[in-house]
């Protein structure tokens, strides 16, 4: 399960609607790859499909589906949003990530 911190759905209600997605009825999806200078990184997109091998949760109002791979790193995971002096943009506070990058978008185990 993947948590929404309330200033992430604001954000994501907002980006959703200004890229032509419903957010009552499209999805958040998250996922991991290969990449960043810890080793993994994260990847955050929106989607209006899900796949087979998705798990779908929901949030604060807001529908998350992640592929199985990826539903592994990502357990118990909270997505937030900082608009603060340290940067702008959504932060994954991953409870699973033995190390992370100075800029917090990648991580390993």
């Amino acid at each position: 399960m993947i948590k929404v911190s309330e200033t992430a759905k604001k954000k994501v209600v907002k980006l959703m609607t200004d890229d032509g997605y419903s957010p009552t009825e499209d999805y958040v999806r998250v996922g991991v790859k290969s990449g960043g200078c810890s080793g993994l990184s994260y990847d955050l997109k929106f989607d209006k499909t899900q796949e087979e091998e998705d798990k779908v949760f929901e949030d604060n109002g807001v529908k998350i589906i992640i592929n199985k791979k990826s539903f592994l790193y990502l357990i118990g995971t909270t997505l937030e949003y900082s608009g603060g002096l340290n940067g702008t943009g959504f932060v994954f506070n991953n409870p699973n990530a033995n190390r992370t990058c100075g800029c917090g978008e990648s991580f390993s185990l």
